[in-house]
Order: structure tokens, then C-alpha cells, then sequence
């Protein structure tokens, strides 16, 4: 069976997804704030599933809604930038009520990343080399991770999940996050080696039956499946890093 660190369960809507809603025109729904912003109307149902949108998508809805990534960001933590007048009609007193934050949040550790090579001898399964040790840099951590101290995050490497993550992007990993079919994922290999390093691979999860896991690559699209025997752990991606 697999390890407790790789048991899912099922999670409630993601806390950025909230906030937006918070923030949606009155007038109107779900689908038309999302086309106004020339966004995919299925970008709420990604957001559910895998976590924080790109930078630029979040801009762009904040922006039809009449709003601002500083603003929103200030109305996650309570404290409403200067000078700021509430739209009228919009949902914001819930928003603002979340209380004031003592101190800045710490920024999430950003764990060095090297090309792997081909796993199984299969060259078209990709695999990353995680260096638990080194830290190369810091990201800002939203308050998605306020309560996650285990959280990292890692350069996506190679172009298997392309394009969902395109080589270069930062991605926030989330080890204390509960894990659901349908997300993306950094699969931790065995064995962990003794220098900290060891094999990742960032995928979605497709599956989970008796003693091995289902995943999904998009270049080229495939499915493989992971012997429980093989996994160290399943950390669940939070989404980029903004």
C-alpha cells in the first residue's frame, strides 16, 4: 500500500477561488466575468482542481472586475490600500473582515532543480533531479501556504507537462496539502539518496487502485502507471508561483 504521505482525499474549493468570488461583479455570473477578462470560462473549474492561475490570468479577471493584484492580495490579508473606496455592489465585506496579518508572510524556499533523464529507460518519461539541500532562491508565499512550513518550490524542468507548465516556470509544492484524483502532483521516487537528491516527476493524477498510482504526461500525452514500492512521497502542487 501506498505511504500515509501519498493518501488523498478529497478537498474543499481552493481558497484563492474563494476570494475571487468575493470580488465577482454583481451583474455578472461565473462564465461572463470569466469572458469579459478573455479568460477560458474553464478556468474556474481549473482553479478548483489545480490550484493558483498564472499571474497573468489572475490580473486580467482582477482588472474586469475593476480591481488590482495589490488590492486583492491586501484584501486576502484584511488591510485595504490606501485610500481605497470599495466598488459599489461589490462583495467585499467578508473580504475584509479576515483581520489584520502581524507580519509579512516568510517567502517558500525555492529547491535547486537539474534535468534528469529517462525513467525505465523510457524516452518518453521524463524525470527531474530535486536537491533538497541547496536553495537557490525565495518566492513569495501566498497565504494559500500561511499554515504550510513544509512548503518549497521547485523550476519545472524538460516539457512534459507542457502546456500547462512550461520549462522555466517556478511552481509552490504543498507536502502538508491533501492530495485529490485530478491534481497535479511531484512524485517523490525511491530511494531518497543520501546527498538529499532524488527523482521527481511533476504530473497529474489519474488514478489510485490497491498498490500503484495512475499519471497523466501532456507531451507526448500518455498515462504510466508507479508501483507503490517506488514512491516516497506525493506532494501536491499548489500552483505557480506569482
Amino acid at each position: 500500500m501506498l505511504p500515509d504521505s501519498a493518501k488523498m482525499v478529497l478537498t474543499d474549493e481552493p481558497p484563492l477561488y474563494r476570494d475571487l468570488m468575493r470580488l465577482k461583479p454583481g451583474e455578472l455570473t461565473a462564465n461572463a466575468w470569466a469572458v469579459k477578462a478573455g479568460v477560458s470560462r474553464t478556468v474556474w473549474s481549473d482553479m478548483r482542481r489545480h490550484g493558483n492561475p498564472s499571474r497573468r490570468t489572475l490580473e486580467k479577471l482582477l482588472i474586469a472586475a475593476g480591481s488590482s493584484l495589490a488590492e486583492f492580495e491586501a484584501l486576502r490579508i484584511g488591510k485595504a490600500p490606501r485610500g481605497f473606496v470599495p466598488r459599489p455592489g461589490a462583495n467585499l465585506g467578508e473580504a475584509r473582515g479576515a483581520g489584520w496579518r502581524p507580519a509579512p508572510l516568510p517567502p517558500v524556499p525555492l529547491l535547486a532543480t537539474a534535468p534528469g533523464g529517462e525513467w525505465r529507460n523510457d524516452r518518453r518519461i521524463e524525470w527531474m533531479e530535486l536537491d533538497q539541500q541547496r536553495l537557490v532562491g525565495r518566492v513569495e508565499r501566498p497565504s494559500s501556504l500561511a499554515r504550510d512550513r513544509q512548503a518549497y518550490a521547485v523550476t519545472v524542468m524538460g516539457e512534459s507537462m507542457w502546456p500547462r507548465f512550461r520549462p522555466g516556470r517556478m511552481l509552490l509544492v504543498s507536502p502538508a496539502a491533501p492530495i485529490a484524483i485530478g491534481d497535479d502532483v511531484m512524485l517523490c521516487l525511491t530511494p531518497w539518496s543520501e546527498h538529499g537528491r532524488t527523482m521527481v516527476m511533476v504530473r497529474e493524477l489519474v488514478r489510485q487502485a490497491g498498490d500503484f498510482v495512475e499519471l497523466r504526461q501532456f507531451n507526448p500525452d500518455m498515462t504510466f502507471k508507479v508501483h507503490a514500492s517506488e514512491i516516497a512521497a506525493i506532494h501536491k502542487i499548489a500552483g505557480e508561483a506569482i
